[in-house]
């Protein structure tokens, strides 16, 4: 076959596997990713350390795959048919992002490319070289996704599509054959700046740039250590990753739905309530969320989220809850579960912390009840 007989059938192939989207892009270096540089320079990706490891191979494909030509981006709508979070207003529930629902998202793409990689090395151009990434490996996957025409990066920095919006799963196989390119997709997000201002923690400092560090998805799943006491009352009830910047975007207003029974939300995944997470021991937590990508924040951090959207949500019925957790093994969970009590008591809750305090070891959770304390008046 020739090169556009190898290109049209891989993307027939990739279509045929269950991608909703295929593109491909020469594998070369590109503006964007000089914006990358920059962008880690100002601390944006936070305690995001494994992004500053190697560079050059994040700049280059060909770094990471020498002798590779073509990039192929694939994508997966994982847009199920629920309402979206700026749809659902009780507090007494958690929110948890779109994408976690169901499945990891790793294993359905990894299948998927696994059977296009396999047929591409074994049919379409025999003995090829692959190599195939779902976020497991340095590869600028949205640069690559822009230039094969697949979307454009929205003012939100999430790859949009015009058919599908922005509820996309990408992967990409590093191939050293070379294949028809495609035209990179145009801007199309105009004078829209919906995401910029519903953005409860200004993370989107300016079109195109996300600090993560004030990003309610970096603080709930990225971020290891205590959420920074001024950013908690605008996490609301979100527990783990946000949905909002992409809620509120007309290009997923009338998007395409999914039917990949892996993105469908598993029984209390969807909007749950966050009474049900009451007593959630280590053993609960790794039946409860195994093969889910809630498991990424651990149980620890789970918990000091689901604290932090109890003591936002104003339901003082949770508070028999919250006081469970005052004495919990992680100091972590400790430390949010004080802050919790505090924000539905207020002062009502100063018993109660000067009470723990007398049995209290952990320097981090001292500091945040003195913290707390010294809010109220002697």
């Amino acid at each position: 076959m020739d090169i556009k007989e190898i290109t049209d059938s891989v993307k027939t192939k990739a279509y045929e596997v269950g991608f909703d989207l295929v593109g491909i892009s020469p594998a070369g270096i590109f503006p964007e990713s000089q914006f990358y540089k920059e962008w880690l320079t100002k601390g944006y990706a936070g305690e995001m350390k494994y992004m500053e490891r190697n560079p050059e191979r994040r700049e280059d494909p060909r770094q990471a795959v020498p002798g590779a030509k073509s990039v192929i981006t694939c994508g997966l709508n994982y847009n199920t048919g629920f309402p979206y979070s700026t749809e659902a207003g009780d507090k007494g529930r958690g929110w948890i992002a779109r994408y976690a629902w169901g499945e990891d998202y790793h294993a359905v793409m990894d299948d998927r490319l696994k059977a296009l990689e396999d047929y591409i090395s074994g049919e379409a151009a025999p003995g090829a070289l692959c190599r195939r990434y779902v976020d497991t490996g340095p590869v600028l996957e949205r640069v690559y996704a822009k230039y094969g025409g697949i979307g454009w990066t929205g003012k939100n920095t999430c790859l949009i599509n015009q058919r599908i919006g922005s509820w996309i799963f990408l992967g990409e196989i590093i191939t050293g054959i070379e294949l028809d390119y495609d035209s990179p997709a145009p801007e199309r997000c105009g004078t829209c700046t919906r995401c910029i201002e519903a953005c409860p923690t200004g993370a989107i400092t300016e079109p195109y740039v996300l600090d993560s560090r004030l990003c309610i998805s970096y603080l709930t799943i990225e971020l290891k250590d205590g959420i920074p006491k001024k950013l908690r009352d605008r996490i609301d009830n979100n527990i783990f990753g946000c949905d909002i910047c992409q809620d509120v975007c007309p290009w997923n207003r009338k998007a395409e739905k999914s039917a990949e029974p892996g993105f469908q939300p598993r029984e209390g995944l969807y909007n749950p309530e966050l009474r049900s997470f009451s007593g959630l021991g280590p053993e609960e937590f790794g039946a409860r969320f195994k093969g889910s990508p809630v498991r990424r924040t651990k149980r620890k951090g789970l918990l000091r989220n689901v604290l932090v959207a109890m003591g936002n949500s104003g339901d003082t019925s949770l508070i028999p809850a919250i006081e469970e957790y005052l004495s919990d093994g992680e100091p972590l969970i400790r430390a949010h579960a004080a802050w919790a009590l505090w924000k539905l008591k207020g002062e009502g809750s100063k018993d109660a912390l000067l009470d723990h305090v007398k049995h209290e070891s952990d320097t981090m959770v001292l500091e945040e009840i003195d913290s707390l304390l010294s809010d109220m008046p002697d």
